[in-house]
């Protein structure tokens, strides 16, 4: 897998969201997939000011402690206005100003290599010298995914 650093500026989100843990996910009863689905069928970026529509974000924040704890997960838009009026069923959020480490997945079915990219990443900061912040990670779609069987996503995880 890709890595490389580099240092980003604040972004307001607007999106939709869940709050869940790894161990949910990893079950049955994970809420991810439910969570993409109302994404996608609530057309926030027609109902919504955003920025670069064509570019999706999944943001994960709002971490109870480290990776092993509850985080919200919002996925959304940047918005143009952060004191733009947020919808009903809606929430606004904030990617910090941070240092963040990129994780460029393989090519292949979405689903199947943000997981396993997940997996590298936890196992990556397992050993490095490099440690989390956990104050807001995200994960970029952009033309790379317009096949979903056959996308590339990059997973930017804030580092101190």
């Amino acid at each position: 897998m890709n890595t490389n650093l580099i240092q980003k500026p604040a972004m307001t989100l607007i999106g939709v969201a869940a709050r869940t843990t790894n161990a949910e996910e990893a079950g049955p009863n994970g809420r991810l997939p439910a969570l993409w689905n109302t994404y996608f069928a609530s057309g926030i970026a027609e109902q919504t000011k955003v920025s670069n529509s064509h570019l999706i974000y999944g943001l994960y924040t709002n971490y109870e402690s480290d990776a092993s704890g509850a985080y919200t997960v919002v996925v959304g838009h940047e918005c143009s206005d952060a004191a733009v009026d947020v919808p009903e069923g809606f929430v606004q959020a904030t990617i910090p100003e941070a240092q963040y480490m990129v994780f460029r997945t393989k090519r292949g079915p979405v689903f199947e290599v943000v997981v396993q990219a997940w997996n590298e990443i936890w196992a990556y900061f397992e050993h490095s010298s490099l440690k989390r912040t956990y104050t807001g990670d995200f994960e970029l779609y952009d033309g790379r995914n317009l096949n979903p069987a056959d996308a590339e996503v990059d997973i930017y995880i804030a580092v101190k």
